[in-house]
C-alpha cells in the first residue's frame, strides 16, 4: 500500500451525503461494519467491505451522520501460532476513532479464542462518528528551557475543593480559573497530561480491586479516555484554548510502544484482530510470539508503514483539532526500533521532525525501553527533547550523601555535556522527581520502596530509589526529623531550578505530597494519588513560586547553552565559575575530593544589570559561610530563597542551596 492513500482514507468520514467507513489488512479476507444504536447495544446492520486494493476495505453508506456508533469484524486465517487472529466474532474499534462511547473494560471472554467464545459487541465500546473542528494554527507556547509541570488528569483534581464536583477529575477540570491560579503561580510553561487516550485495565488488576490509575495501557491512539473528557475532542480543546490564554502549554504524553491487547492470552480489540502480524513485532524464528521491549507483553512494529502512517496521523489529529503544544513519548526507543534495532534516523522519528504538522511542536523522548540496547539517552535526533535519569539519580545521590558527587551535581547543573555534547545546546529534561518512582517527598522518608497495596508482594517496582529516610523510615512526629526531610525538599528543589535546560515536576511535588513510599503506583486509583489540596505544604509551594520567579528573573538559568566557563559573545565575564566555599575556584584536587559537599555556582554574561548570579550548595551536615569575589563597584545582595546576609560573606545552613545575586554598588534589585 502507499502510505499517504491510506493516511487519507481509514476510519470514517462524511461523504457522500453518507459516511465512507474504511479500514486497512494486509492479511484478512474479508471485512465488516457493523452499525449499532444510539445507545451502543443493538447491532442494527453489518455490512461488508469492499475490498480496493492496497489493503483497504471500504463502504459508503448513505442517509448516516454525526454520531453514528460503529465497528469493524475481520474475517481470514485463524492461527496464533503463525501471528493470526482473524475471527469475526470479535468486535474491533476503529484504530482512526477520534471518539468511543464509554471506557474499555476488561473481561475474559474478549481474549476468547476462535469458537470458544460469543460475540464481543456487547463488551466493547462503539467509535462515534465526530466532525472535528480545527484550530487555529499558532506557533507552541512553550519553548525548552522553561518548566514543565507533569500531570495525572484524574488524580490532580478529584479531591480539589474548588473544583466543581462534576468537573473533578477531568480534562476540563484544568480550565478551570482556581487550577490555571495555581500554574501561574508556580511559573508553568506546559503542562504534560499523563495519558489522556483511552485505555484498559491490566488483566490481572480487577480480580485485586484495583484499576489503572495512569493511562499507560491504551487501546486507542486517537479516541480520549471518556472518564477524562465526557465529550472526547472538545474537551481537550477548550481547555488547552484556556490554559494558552494564561501563557502555558499543553504537552500530551503519548504510548506508541505497545497496546492493551498484551501478549497470546491477551485481549483482542482493535490492532490484534485487524493485522496482527502487521502492528505488532513478533520474534525472528516465531510469528506466534511477541516481542516484549515494552514489559506489557506486545511491541507496536513502528517500522512498519501502516502503524507509521497511523502514529503520525494520531499527532497530526492534535496538532490540528486541539492545538496542543507538543508530545512526550513513553518508551521512546520502541519509536526509533528498526527491525529490532534502534536508529536515530528510523523512518518514524525523521518523519515526526519533517512532518508539516508535527515537525514544529515539542518532542520529548522517554530515552529507553527494556529491549536490546534499550538505554539510549542522548542517542535521538536533534529536534528532541530527552528525559534525564542521570540528572535524577545523581541529583539524588549528591544530596542522599554520597561520596565523590560533587563532579557529577556540577555536570548536570551545567547541561549534562557528557550525555548531549554532541548538539550545539542541552537537550536534557531535568528531574528529581516523576509519575514513575518515588514522590519528592517520599525520596527523603523511605529508603525502600513499599509496593504492597499494589497487591505484587512489593515485588514491582525499582527496587534501588537513591532515597534516604533521615532516620526513621516513613512518617515520623520528631520535629527534628521534620526539619531535616524538609530542607532535603528545598534543597532537591532548588537543584532543579537552578539548572540549565528543561526542567520537569510532577503535580503535588511543589507541596509535598506522599505515597507513603508507593514507587509504583500505577494501580492506585483512589486517596493515595489524589492529590490532597487539603493539607499541602503552602510554605514549600511558596518557595516554589519563590524558585520560579529566581528563573525567570535570571535568563541564564534556564538557557539551553552548555555552561564551559568561557566568557560568552566576547564578553569579560565568564559564562559560569566553580569555586570552593572559600572563594577559591575549585582545583583538579578540590574536584576528586570523596567528602566534598559544597560548591559555589556563578553565573556570568548577559545578567541583569551587569552582575552575576551565584548558587550557593551546601550538602554538608553543618552550616558554612561562603566567600565570593568582589568586583569593583558591585556588591553581593540577598535573593529570593537565598541566604539571610549580604556581601561577600553569606551564611549557607546545612544541607540546603542559598541564592545570592551581584548588584552594581546602590542598585536596586529588579524584580526581587
Amino acid at each position: 500500500m502507499t502510505t499517504s492513500r491510506a493516511a487519507s482514507i481509514l476510519g470514517a468520514t462524511v461523504a457522500d451525503g453518507g459516511i465512507r467507513f474504511a479500514a486497512w489488512s494486509g492479511a484478512a479476507e474479508r471485512m465488516w461494519v457493523s452499525l449499532f444504536d444510539a445507545d451502543g447495544r443493538a447491532e442494527t446492520d453489518r455490512l461488508e467491505l469492499e475490498g480496493e486494493g492496497d489493503g483497504v476495505f471500504a463502504l459508503t453508506v448513505p442517509g448516516l451522520g454525526e454520531g453514528t456508533r460503529y465497528g469493524f469484524r475481520a474475517d481470514g486465517a485463524y492461527a496464533p501460532d503463525e501471528g493470526l487472529w482473524f475471527d469475526p466474532d470479535k468486535m474491533l474499534v476503529d484504530p482512526y476513532a477520534v471518539r468511543i462511547d464509554r471506557p474499555y473494560r476488561y473481561d475474559g471472554r474478549l481474549a476468547a479464542r476462535r469458537g470458544e467464545g460469543t460475540d464481543t459487541a456487547a463488551l466493547m465500546p462503539k467509535a462515534v462518528l465526530q466532525t472535528l473542528q480545527r484550530v487555529e494554527r499558532t506557533a507552541p507556547v512553550f519553548r525548552p528551557g522553561g518548566l514543565i509541570y507533569e500531570v495525572p488528569v484524574r488524580a490532580f483534581t478529584m479531591a480539589h475543593p474548588g473544583v466543581p464536583k462534576r468537573l473533578r477529575g477531568t480534562i476540563r477540570a484544568l480550565a478551570e480559573p482556581i487550577v490555571i491560579e495555581h500554574l501561574v503561580k508556580l511559573g508553568v510553561s506546559a503542562v504534560e497530561l499523563m495519558p489522556v487516550t483511552a485505555t484498559m485495565d491490566e488483566r490481572h488488576l480487577p480480580a485485586l480491586g484495583l484499576s489503572n490509575a495512569w493511562g499507560y495501557n491504551p487501546v486507542s491512539f486517537m479516541a480520549l479516555d471518556p472518564r477524562l473528557a465526557p465529550n472526547g475532542i472538545d474537551d481537550l480543546r477548550e481547555a488547552v484554548a484556556a490554559l494558552r490564554d494564561a501563557g502555558i502549554g499543553v504537552l500530551l504524553d503519548l504510548v506508541f510502544n505497545h497496546t492493551a491487547e498484551s501478549d497470546e492470552i491477551g485481549p483482542t480489540l482493535s490492532l490484534r484482530g485487524l493485522d496482527n502480524r502487521a502492528y505488532y513485532r513478533s520474534t525472528a524464528d516465531d510469528p506466534g510470539t511477541y516481542v516484549n521491549d515494552t514489559g506489557t507483553g506486545n511491541t507496536i512494529a513502528c517500522d512498519h508503514p501502516v502503524a507509521r502512517e497511523l502514529i503520525l496521523d494520531s499527532l497530526r489529529h492534535f496538532v490540528l483539532h486541539a492545538g496542543v503544544d507538543g508530545f512526550r513519548f513513553d518508551l521512546a526507543t520502541v519509536l526509533g526500533r528498526v527491525g529490532g534495532e534502534f536508529r536515530a534516523d528510523a523512518p518514524l522519528l525523521q518523519a515526526m521532525c519533517d512532518d508539516p504538522v508535527i515537525g514544529d511542536r515539542v518532542l520529548i523522548a522517554e530515552p529507553w525501553d527494556i529491549g536490546h540496547n534499550g538505554y539510549r539517552l542522548g542517542g535521538f535526533p536533534q529536534n528532541f527533547l530527552e528525559w534525564n535519569d542521570r540528572y535524577r539519580d545523581d541529583v539524588r545521590c549528591f544530596w542522599r550523601g554520597d561520596r565523590g558527587m560533587v563532579g557529577a551535581l556540577a555536570t548536570r547543573l551545567a547541561g549534562s555535556s557528557d550525555v548531549f555534547g554532541g548538539s550545539a545546546r542541552t537537550r536534557t529534561v531535568n528531574f528529581v522527581a516523576a509519575h514513575d518512582g518515588m514522590t519528592l517527598a517520599d525520596i527523603v522518608r523511605y529508603e525502600r520502596k513499599h509496593n504492597e497495596a499494589n497487591g505484587e508482594h512489593n515485588h514491582d517496582g525499582h527496587n534501588e530509589n537513591f532515597s534516604w529516610n533521615n532516620g526513621v523510615e516513613g512518617e515520623s512526629r520528631d520535629p527534628e526529623i521534620a526539619a531535616e526531610r524538609e530542607a532535603d525538599m528545598r534543597a532537591l528543589l532548588a537543584t532543579l531550578f537552578a539548572s540549565r535546560g528543561t526542567i520537569m515536576l510532577t503535580a503535588g511535588d511543589e507541596f509535598g505530597r506522599t505515597q507513603h513510599g508507593n514507587n509504583n503506583a500505577y494501580a492506585q486509583d483512589n486517596e493515595l494519588t489524589w492529590l490532597d489540596w487539603a493539607e499541602r505544604d503552602t510554605g514549600l509551594e511558596d518557595y516554589v513560586a519563590s524558585l520560579s520567579t529566581l528563573r525567570r528573573d535570571f535568563p541564564a538559568l534556564g538557557e539551553l547553552g552548555f555552561l564551559s566557563g568561557a566568557a560568552p559573545d566576547g564578553g569579560t565575564v565568564a559564562d559560569v565559575e566553580w569555586l570552593t566555599e572559600a572563594g577559591r575556584p575549585m582545583s583538579a584536587a578540590n574536584w576528586r575530593e570523596p567528602d566534598r559537599h559544597r560548591l559555589a555556582m556563578l553565573l556570568g554574561g548577559g545578567m541583569p544589570q551587569g552582575g552575576r548570579l551565584a548558587v550557593l550548595v551546601n550538602g554538608a551536615r553543618r552550616s558554612a559561610s561562603f566567600v565570593l569575589p568582589q568586583r569593583e563597584g558591585f556588591d553581593w545582595r540577598k535573593a529570593a530563597g537565598g541566604p539571610g546576609a549580604a556581601g561577600g560573606k553569606l551564611a549557607v545552613p546545612a544541607r540546603s542551596v542559598g541564592f545570592a545575586r551581584e548588584l552594581p554598588v546602590g542598585a536596586e534589585a529588579k524584580g526581587q
